[in-house]
């Protein structure tokens, strides 16, 4: 399918029903060999990506950066980190993927810059109450001499939020707001000249083409007046998805933003999106980031979050069909990206999720492999098969596992250095994909380097292997984004089906039927045709399994942690 023919599709705007890849540039594909990932990398390996079925891919950060943060620290946003390679291939990547079909959308980081962006440097060089420092957010210390933060605020890395510069003259200074790493200084977003800027930064993208943005962090931009002391609870989530009110987090400022965003996207052809990464405790919440003049998508990480639990996710799934569309917005649909731990480990852990922390070796908490994937392949299975559009992280498209065991003295994230190694952080998650299985690096590239280093066991796990297994993980993807085509399953509506029990999940979604069972003993499927199933289908009379397209001459038994999509007989 063309991008003219996409752009023409009687569903509506391509980003309402559109499944979406990630790609996280430094662990995808590496064309020079020098151990991190790249775009010509990615070029040469988007027939890979058609070949899948997606409609999208979603570029985690490029520009150019001191990769203090794997580029989420970003000092020039309208130009290519050499890492990466040059605005040139970027174009070319552009080019590549549209004629191909393939929407491309680019990660914009607006909450913060790098320490070293020509602005924030102007800003250490000038004196306090300049034009330079007003920028971003700049503050006195509290403390006859200002030896105190402004206010307790703790990093979402660990330690607390604010840095003290020294000045000039060599004295100790100010204080500057830093919701992440000390490296990671926050824009202030009261301030006139930021919002200019980043219009020209979006018009800038916009001009070569680009499909869209993906906003980090996109509730963290306004921070409540006064910047008032908060504690947080000792369960809280540190990205701002817990109950309570955050006073750096989901501040009503934030809308005016997007709607300025909105009406600058709308003076471009072919249906350019945003949409946000914006962690917040409630779906309805959530849902004000989309209202019509605003964002056209935001991440559903209630979704994401919810437990392998039948009762939970019918109700998440009902929240989120009732929110977004409630406002005019599609619901989405996620389960892995690069901040969270692989739903191939994270659905079967033998204690509660980490989030934030991540998983090593001495974690108390550990994934049992084979029940994680079975379940993340029935997870995948229902997901899939839900209305609105859907983002996939690579990698998950061959069962890819969390990576317990980096060794210390390999891991990079912010958070693991900022705890004094106390958790992991996303290390795990970000370890270069598998290609080929008996090629340097897997696949990844031609000299074996790979910025982190890559289990021995992902060769059987590598793209060429599991292409030629029918019942690889690979295939069971290529099997649902095509039935999911051919079946107009993003655009239709869903309905619940009774009769069946608490521990399995049941529905109609256009003339297909969903089952998915979450119990511990298997569930007898209704009469039907088999179109695809996350695991075997055994028949319920005599031995043997129904395979995909095979029509039972009874019903079949569902296995625990296994989901069907079945057409009525």
């Amino acid at each position: 399918m063309t991008q003219e023919q996409a752009a023409s599709d009687p569903r509506g705007p391509w980003w309402r029903t559109a499944v979406i890849y990630q790609i996280y540039p430094r662990s995808f594909a590496d064309s020079d060999g020098d151990g991190f990932g790249d775009l010509p990398g990615i070029t040469g390996r988007l027939d890979a990506l058609a070949d899948l079925g997606v409609d999208a891919i979603w570029l985690s950060p490029f520009m150019v950066s001191p990769q203090r943060d794997a580029g989420y620290d970003v000092a020039d946003y309208c130009d290519v980190d050499p890492l990466f390679g040059t605005l040139a291939d970027f174009d070319a990547l552009l080019e590549a993927a549209h004629a191909r079909g393939i929407r491309v959308i680019v990660d914009l980081v607006p909450n913060h810059s790098s320490d070293q962006h020509e602005w924030f440097q102007q800003a250490l060089a000038a004196r306090p109450g300049s034009a330079e420092r007003a920028r971003y957010i700049f503050r006195d210390g509290r403390g006859p001499d200002g030896a105190l933060p402004p206010n307790n605020w703790e990093s979402v890395f660990g330690g607390g939020m604010w840095e003290r510069v020294t000045e000039a003259d060599g004295t100790a200074g100010q204080w500057y707001l830093h919701i992440f790493d000390r490296s990671q200084p926050d824009f202030d977003w009261t301030n006139p000249d930021v919002r200019a800027y980043f219009r020209d930064v979006l018009r800038f993208w916009l001009d070569r083409g680009v499909d869209g943005f993906r906003v980090d962090v996109a509730h963290g931009l306004v921070k409540e007046d006064g910047l008032p002391d908060y504690t947080p609870a000792a369960d809280a989530d540190s990205m701002g998805g817990g109950d309570e009110d955050v006073p750096y987090w989901g501040q009503p400022g934030v809308h005016d933003i997007y709607r300025d965003w909105h009406a600058l996207l709308a003076e471009y052809p072919g249906e350019r999106a945003l949409c946000a990464e914006a962690w917040l405790p409630t779906l309805e919440r959530t849902a004000l980031w989309v209202r019509p003049d605003e964002m056209h998508q935001a991440f559903n990480f209630p979704y994401l979050t919810t437990e392998w639990d039948a009762s939970e996710l019918r109700e998440v799934i009902d929240g989120s069909l009732h929110a977004f569309p409630a406002v005019g917005a599609p619901a989405t649909w996620v389960l892995s990206n690069h901040d969270v731990i692989r739903h191939a480990s994270r659905l079967a852990l033998t204690g509660p999720s980490p989030q934030g922390e991540g998983i090593g070796a001495a974690s108390a908490v550990q994934p049992i492999p084979e029940l994680g994937l079975r379940r993340a392949r029935a997870a995948t299975t229902v997901m899939l098969a839900l209305p609105g559009s859907a983002y996939l992280y690579h990698g998950e498209e061959l069962g890819l596992p969390e990576v317990v065991d980096l060794p210390d003295e390999a891991r990079q994230d912010p958070t693991w250095f900022r705890t004094n190694h106390e958790k992991y952080g996303r290390d795990g998650c970000r370890v270069p994909i598998p290609w080929e299985a008996d090629a340097p690096a897997y696949g990844f590239n031609g000299t074996g380097r790979s910025w982190l280093p890559q289990p021995a066991q992902w060769a059987r796990l590598a793209r060429d292997m599991e292409a030629t297994d029918p019942d690889s993980t690979l295939n069971l993807y290529r099997t649902l984004l095509r039935l999911r085509r051919e079946h107009a399953l993003g655009a239709a509506s869903l309905a619940w089906l009774p009769g069946f029990g608490d521990d399995v999940l049941a529905f109609r979604v256009g003339q297909v039927t969903v089952v998915a069972n979450l119990g511990d003993a298997p569930v007898a499927l209704p009469a039907g045709t088999v179109l695809v199933s996350s695991g075997p289908v055994p028949a319920a009379a005599g031995p043997g399994a129904l395979l995909p397209g095979e029509a039972p001459s009874s019903a079949g038994l569902l296995p625990p942690d296994t989901a069907a999509w079945l057409r009525a007989s």
